[in-house]
């Protein structure tokens, strides 16, 4: 009786190490970047419309979407990562993340930090003040206070020299900028009256407008920016992929159809709107 004990617990555990093995070489045997590979798409948690977690928990956005279908489109398996934006290049560097892609402004001092898709969305960068406000240009602020998100392409903007298409100039007139994690925290900042303006981009500012009211822009269109998909830079098969989906996603209308959910930025949509 005993001995028959011993086997059959041989064979259960031969069957444990066996089914072990078969799961282990399953997924060992997916070939990169082909049907079945994990797609591990690094997000902004809070950067509506293009990336966030809304009020039920569920994760959406312009990005969220595209990069779902570009999933589909190979039979990837898609995996959405919401990261802290200021952490975003330790995510990509350890492997967390395929790539950052969440409003990703392509900027000459990113330029060669990160292998680049084609862009997908030509953007603004204004200010926002509260409506009625006695500041009516860029110049009334003067030594006020200024409010942005950390890790945007507006605060680098701020950073960047007007000949490489930023604008420190003007942001060193400015008499402090306070730096946010989120928009939203800038927002409060403003109706507050804690600060006096936030710079930012046009389309997440359009967004936020639908949700809070008495925000306005300043006339004064501060600078221009491109949004497109950040990889790793030795990941140049991922962004020739990415581009070709893209493409094809634009002609045949997937991108018109999703863009069309998030009317705060479809005129922005550069692949499939023509400027």
């Amino acid at each position: 009786m005993k001995r028959v004990v011993a086997i059959l617990l041989t064979l259960a555990m031969a069957a444990v190490m066996l089914a072990g093995c078969g799961s282990s070489g399953s997924d060992e045997g997916v070939e990169k970047y082909g049907k079945g590979w994990e797609f591990k798409h690094g997000f902004d948690r809070d950067f509506p419309p293009y990336s966030h977690i809304d009020d039920n928990g569920e994760t959406t956005g312009f990005d969220v979407e595209l990069a779902q279908a570009v999933a589909d489109y190979y039979g990837w398996k898609y995996t959405g990562v919401p990261i802290n934006w200021d952490a975003k290049d330790a995510e990509l560097e350890s492997g967390s993340i395929d790539c950052i892609w969440s409003g990703f402004t392509k900027s000459p001092a990113r330029e060669d930090k990160y292998a680049w898709s084609e862009p997908y969305s030509i953007n603004t960068i204004k200010l926002m003040v509260l409506e009625g406000s006695d500041i009516k240009s860029a110049e009334d602020l003067k030594g006020k206070k200024v409010g942005v998100q950390t890790e945007t392409s507006a605060q680098e903007m701020m950073e960047t020299p007007e000949e490489e298409g930023g604008c420190k100039e003007l942001a060193d007139t400015f008499g402090e900028i306070v730096v946010s994690d989120v928009y939203t925290t800038s927002i409060n900042d403003l109706k507050a009256k804690a600060i006096d303006a936030i710079m930012i981009d046009v389309t997440t500012g359009n967004y936020q407008m639908t949700k809070v009211d008495g925000l306005a822009y300043l006339d004064d269109d501060i600078c221009d920016e491109i949004y497109a998909v950040g990889c790793r830079p030795e990941d140049t098969e991922l962004v020739e992929k990415i581009n070709e989906a893209l493409k094809a996603l634009a002609e045949d209308g997937t991108m018109d159809k999703i863009g069309k959910n998030y009317p705060d930025i479809y005129e922005n949509l550069s692949m499939i709107n023509q400027k």
